[in-house]
């Protein structure tokens, strides 16, 4: 399974990075936003840290048409822009257009696995559902990403399942367990993934045994 950090801020990305886990990164006007800078600076930094996918998301939604348009402007940033475009009728005629014109796509904000079957037959390269906001409403979010892969695998479409609104540890593991593509994880959240007491309390053990062993 692939990992994305769901970020912005620079800092936080090349953190990750000099781990040597992620291999791409997903942003949204959000994320952006919350950094206080502008978006041509923010992306420059971030295409020149990471060299997988970066996801970048259209603002004008309007119509398919505006999408496309502002589509073409983000994949001319660089090579490895997936522009992200809604889960809506004309973003799914928006997705068409790009995939027709050598664009990637991200199809976000799904919540459904009907919804995930269109994004799929449009062209969409990666369908990102959000486990977490489901969640948040009582749902189950993880059941959706399990839905969605057996659609997928049934039909063996090559839309990739990048999960998404991940809120905790559990999320990560249920979703490497169901099998899908790739998740997309906030950078306190992956810190959380390299903790576990039993290696904090085996660690400061060998570092009291190593005191006593003869210098």
């Amino acid at each position: 399974m692939k990992i994305f950090i769901d970020s912005a801020d620079i800092n936080e990305i090349k953190k990750a990075n000099a781990m040597g886990v992620i291999d791409g990164v997903t942003t949204n006007p959000s994320l952006i936003a919350k950094t206080g800078r502008d978006f041509k600076s923010c992306v420059k930094d971030i295409v020149a840290e990471i060299k997988g996918p970066i996801s970048l998301e259209v603002t004008h939604i309007d119509t398919a048409e505006t999408m496309f348009e502002e589509a073409k402007k983000l994949a001319d940033i660089a090579k490895n822009v997936v522009v992200k475009i809604p889960l809506t009728e004309e973003g799914l005629k928006a997705v068409k257009l790009c995939r027709n014109h050598g664009i990637n796509v991200n199809v976000t904000l799904c919540f459904s696995p009907n919804q995930a079957l269109l994004a799929a037959k449009a062209g969409a390269n990666y369908i990102s559902p959000f486990v977490g906001r489901l969640d948040d409403i009582s749902e189950e979010g993880m059941q959706l990403i399990d839905q969605i892969a057996q659609i997928y695998s049934n039909y063996k479409f090559d839309t990739e399942i990048l999960v998404a609104s991940i809120r905790n540890p559990l999320h990560v593991r249920d979703a490497a367990l169901i099998g899908a593509d790739v998740c997309t994880i906030p950078f306190s959240v992956i810190q959380q993934l390299v903790k576990h007491t039993l290696t904090d309390i085996g660690l400061a053990k060998f570092a009291k045994d190593w005191e006593k062993v003869p210098k």
